[in-house]
């Protein structure tokens, strides 16, 4: 298949083709939603659940996302602001971008975003750990590029039946530990570098300072 730059462009074809052997041509990929082919031989998406640490269930069916489309990337972002991330996926030759919502039993979460000074304006590097109990959970800041998308600049834990983070760190990459301790889940928070009070985004009404009860730094 061609890849031209434009949605006007039409690549020749370059020889003769095996038809024997199903090969095909299309000189636009922006027109291959229209043609009757795919490029993943019609094979379904698979949605993969973990459970029990390193195991995996191939969910796709059972969750109604297993389309046969010719998708290429995949990208979550909570759109409806409950905490539970919903799944966008995109695919080749203009195909439609599908939105499966996120109908999972709900639970606890904490989002947050990153605001640098000596570091990067988005904390982009960043390592994260929340620690729950006697639980570690560690993200990083790190918008993924992929086809077509990109990964919001934001971290979210899944925190299952704990409504409270026991302890909060923050790595910069400037080298800079940030701590917060005994903070309430449910919540999109903003962390500024260095400071000692985090910001509550509220949807729709912008945001709030709260004051931590302990913040270190090295």
């Amino acid at each position: 298949m061609s890849q031209p730059f434009d949605r006007e462009a039409n690549v020749p074809l370059l020889r003769s083709l095996d038809k024997d052997n199903g090969e095909f041509w299309v000189g636009n990929p922006w027109a291959f939603s229209s043609q009757a082919q795919n490029l993943s031989m019609y094979e379904r998406n698979g949605v993969y659940l973990n459970y029990s640490g390193n195991h995996f269930l191939n969910v796709g069916f059972v969750s109604g996302a297993d389309s046969n489309g010719d998708g290429r990337t995949v990208a979550s972002y909570d759109i409806t602001n409950d905490g539970m991330p919903e799944l966008f996926v995109r695919q080749v030759g203009g195909g439609p971008l599908l939105v499966y919502r996120n109908r999972f039993p709900s639970a606890h979460w904490l989002r947050i975003s990153l605001r640098g000074s000596e570091s990067n304006s988005f904390g982009i590097g960043a390592k994260l750990v929340c620690t729950v109990s006697d639980r570690q959970i560690f993200r990083n800041i790190n918008p993924i590029i992929n086809f077509l998308s990109q990964m919001p600049a934001v971290a979210n834990f899944g925190l299952g039946h704990s409504d409270i983070i026991d302890r909060l760190e923050i790595h910069w990459p400037s080298g800079q530990i940030q701590v917060f301790e005994e903070v309430a889940a449910d919540q999109h928070i903003i962390i500024h570098e260095g400071m000692a009070e985090f910001q509550t985004l509220v949807p729709g009404q912008g945001t709030q300072l709260v004051l931590n009860r302990e913040q270190a730094s090295d």
